[in-house]
């Protein structure tokens, strides 16, 4: 058992970096959001401030390494990449699916990161499903213990486990136990999707019985129902995989649905985030901080200067954003009256 999930993890990786991952015909619809340009902005460009706020805490910038590896050799190298320049730019980092830092004492190493980035905001994950296989809150202790993370996010994952082979299918009863671990676990939990997108009604549930922060993760980026099509030698599972190429919730109506739904709580938007004008349009719409996985995915295999340099350029974009429009702070930037929205 162990083999087959470090070997899917593995796989998982060379998958999104060299195949269409994308979903067929969906968007994040980003496409229908714009900002009406401020020609006198009055600010100074220099002075623009990212400070952001998330989960009752002040951070340097708006931006978040989303979930993407672990549990595999390349991961290593991967995930030491990214938190040395999480360290260097004061993003939040989080990691990979971590069931198999409890199953194997294999490859914990690509998630033990802490030593890299010392003072960043580490958060552990682990499939929400989890909970219905034996993981409870001891086994949650032991992987926010193990990786010195600072909070845990639960992914939701059920159309993955369904074409994923031998996949984890009981997703009833997760609530009570979900809000059981925020009670218990000790450190503020989240719950994110995958890439089909959590709605408003969804996401109040979740937080009326004590989730701390809501990722979005909507449609339009990284479909995981397509990640499994590659990996999947059953014809029949990779019919219907093509055909939830479709499905989902895309990741700005997301934004605006949770907002409406969970007051002032902490929302991350993700799901197909490219650039930082994405995350002036998502943070404009209500979200807090800003996931980007995929897209420095490539540099992180590559050096930390390769995945620096990305960042830097994201950074860029999201004050020439606010430039644009006169925003001198995040906070005017999420009370700007200049960004357009159409809902679908």
């Amino acid at each position: 058992m162990t083999d087959s999930i470090h070997q899917r993890k593995a796989e998982h990786i060379q998958i999104t970096l060299n195949e269409k991952v994308t979903g067929n015909h969906i968007t994040t619809g980003l496409e229908r959001v714009r900002f009406i340009h401020n020609a006198l902005p009055e600010i100074d460009f220099n002075e623009i401030s990212l400070e952001s706020k998330f989960v009752n805490q002040t951070r340097k910038t708006p931006f978040m390494i989303s979930s993407m590896t672990g549990g595999a050799a390349f991961a290593e190298t991967i995930n030491r990449n990214l938190a040395i320049a999480a360290e260097e730019k004061g993003w939040i980092f989080a990691l990979g699916s971590m069931r198999a830092l409890i199953e194997s004492e294999e490859h914990r190493a690509s998630f033990q990161v802490r030593q890299y980035a010392p003072t960043v905001p580490i958060i552990a994950n682990l499939g929400a499903v989890q909970l219905n296989y034996g993981f409870g809150v001891d086994q949650c202790r032991q992987i926010i213990e193990m990786t010195d993370s600072n909070a845990l996010v639960l992914h939701l994952n059920s159309l993955q486990e369904v074409i994923q082979p031998n996949g984890d299918l009981n997703f009833k009863d997760l609530l009570p136990k979900i809000e059981e671990l925020t009670k218990t676990v000790g450190v503020p939990v989240g719950v994110k999707e995958v890439g089909w997108g959590i709605d408003g009604e969804t996401a109040k549930r979740l937080c009326d019985v004590g989730v701390s922060f809501i990722d979005v993760a909507g449609a339009g980026g990284t479909s995981w129902s397509q990640v499994e099509k590659h990996r999947s030698n059953d014809p029949i599972k990779r019919i219907a995989a093509e055909t939830f190429s479709v499905w989902g919730n895309p990741t700005v109506d997301c934004i605006v649905s949770v907002r409406e739904k969970i007051g002032d709580q902490s929302i991350v938007a993700s799901g197909g985030m490219y650039t930082g004008l994405d995350a002036a349009k998502s943070i404009a719409l209500g979200a807090n901080i800003v996931g980007f996985g995929r897209s420095i995915l490539k540099e992180a295999t590559q050096s930390v200067e390769d995945v620096i340099t990305v960042m830097e350029t994201k950074e860029l974009e999201l004050r020439m954003a606010m430039f644009g429009i006169g925003a001198a702070t995040i906070a005017e930037l999420q009370n700007s009256d200049r960004v357009q929205y159409k809902e679908l």
